[in-house]
């Protein structure tokens, strides 16, 4: 009997308001889901309540929070992350007030966490129900190092870029494959298929239905992106962090292509992420990682 629905099945992970006051340890986490936030406020709260509305696989939330004043400080962001926790999600946020940039904040937490697969996902991203079982299931099928859904921008949805599209390649038969890309090469060129609402264009052509899982070649993943945790770490995670000056951009890329290199990734369509479309807290983008790491 599952207990979400009452009928027969497998139960979920995620607890039902009606279990909700009753004591229960969480389930084991198989995804470690790292946030970095230095905004908090709505957004971080939309991006919790996207979590909210995940079923499986048991997740465990772990934000590394450099707002002013404590993200929980905002009654939106304390009270999701009460919702999370009666649904039986940990729920960790660990104030950190000291600003190193970005990539020390994603190693930061990659070394806090400890399930088999990590989703590092940015504070201003909502996703869709079931978002998260298929990329996680895709990761499993694909068994590559990382796959991703590039965040769709939904005031685009007006503005259909099929020339911005016109350089998908899916992976075929062969599977995810190790590649290597660098600013300046064939495979950087891709980086268009992310721009507006691209991706929602694409599934729309195609007639995809939600629940397919059809990886394809990136350049990078911004956002959302799930890593095998052993394939991250073996690629040297963000250590890199040290070698860069507390303003700077780009370290997910740098991360992704040392994983590509060795293990490959993918993005995933159709897409389930949707990009809040706030400012972004990263302004200055005079250095990039990716340069600092692979040279320029």
């Amino acid at each position: 009997m599952s207990e979400a629905s009452g009928t027969p099945g497998p139960a979920w992970s995620r607890r039902p308001a009606a279990a909700w006051a009753r004591a229960a340890e969480p389930a084991a986490p198989a995804v470690d889901v790292l946030i970095p936030t230095a905004r908090g406020g709505a957004e971080l709260a939309v991006t919790l309540a996207g979590l909210a509305a995940q079923d499986d696989p048991p997740f465990r939330v772990i934000v590394s929070d450099q707002t002013e004043h404590g993200a929980t400080a905002a009654p939106s962001v304390a009270t999701i992350a009460r919702v999370l926790s009666a649904q039986g999600r940990d729920v960790e946020f660990h104030r950190r007030p000291e600003r190193r940039g970005l990539a020390e904040q994603r190693q930061w937490l990659l070394d806090r966490s400890s399930a088999p697969h990590v989703l590092f996902l940015d504070d201003d991203v909502w996703l869709e129900p079931g978002a998260l079982a298929r990329l996680d299931t895709a990761l499993g099928e694909l068994g590559c190092g990382f796959v991703g859904f590039a965040v769709q921008g939904l005031s685009f949805l007006g503005d259909d870029r099929p020339q911005e599209r016109a350089r998908l390649e899916l992976w075929g038969e062969g599977g995810v494959r190790p590649e290597r890309v660098r600013r300046g090469e064939p495979a950087f060129e891709r980086w268009p298929l992310h721009n507006a609402a691209n991706l929602a264009h694409e599934a729309a052509a195609r007639g995809l239905r939600g629940d397919e899982r059809i990886p394809y070649k990136v350049a990078w993943i911004g956002g959302c992106v799930l890593y095998r945790r052993d394939a991250l770490i073996a690629a040297g995670g963000f250590d890199f962090w040290q070698r860069l000056p507390p303003t700077h951009a780009g370290e997910d890329v740098a991360a992704q292509w040392r994983v590509m290199e060795r293990e490959g990734g993918a993005g995933i369509l159709p897409s389930g992420a949707v990009h809040l479309e706030a400012p972004t807290t990263v302004r200055d983008r005079r250095v990039e990682a990716a340069d600092v790491v692979f040279g320029r």
